[in-house]
C-alpha cells in the first residue's frame, strides 16, 4: 500500500482512501475493467463513494500514462493497468479482453504518402475472436 500512495503523491494526485482502494483493484488486474466494475466493487467497502470520483480517478489515472483506456464499444470503456505498448483481443462472444505482447509496427509501417504527413508515436490494434469459454458453451449447445 506503501508504494501505491508514493506512486500516487508522485503523479501529483490527491490521495483519498477511495482513490487508493481503486489504484489497489486496479494493481496487477488483467480483466480490463470498466468503470461500471470498479465503481461495483469499491463501493462495497466505501458506499458513500461516487461514480464520478471513480470515473475521474480513472481519467486522471490515463491522463498521466498511467493506465489505458481499452474502447470495446463506444458506451463502455474498459481500463487496463498496463501502461506499456501491447493490443488487445476481443471475444466478440462475451466480450472478455485479452492481451497480446507482439509489436506489429514493420508490419504497419505506413504507405508513403501517409508516412510524409504523419509521424507515427503509438499503435494498437484489437483483434477479434471467440474465447476458449464461449467455444466451450457452443460446442455444448450444438
Amino acid at each position: 500500500m506503501k508504494k501505491l500512495i508514493e506512486k500516487h503523491r508522485k503523479l501529483g494526485l490527491k490521495v483519498t482512501p477511495q482513490r487508493l482502494a481503486i489504484l489497489k483493484y486496479l494493481d496487477g488486474n488483467k480483466n480490463h475493467p470498466s468503470a461500471e466494475d470498479i465503481f461495483r466493487e469499491i463501493k462495497k467497502e466505501y458506499p458513500t463513494v461516487s461514480f464520478a470520483t471513480v470515473y475521474n480517478t480513472l481519467q486522471a489515472l490515463r491522463d498521466k500514462g498511467e493506465i489505458n483506456e481499452v474502447t470495446i464499444d463506444w458506451e463502455k470503456k474498459h481500463y487496463d493497468p498496463n501502461p506499456k505498448p501491447h493490443h488487445h483481443i476481443i471475444c466478440t462472444e462475451c466480450n472478455k479482453i485479452g492481451d497480446v505482447f507482439k509489436d506489429y509496427s514493420e508490419a504497419l509501417r505506413l504507405p508513403g504518402n501517409i508516412a510524409e504527413e504523419f509521424k507515427p508515436v503509438r499503435n494498437h490494434i484489437n483483434f477479434y475472436g471467440v474465447c476458449r469459454d464461449c467455444q466451450k458453451k457452443e460446442k455444448r449447445r450444438n
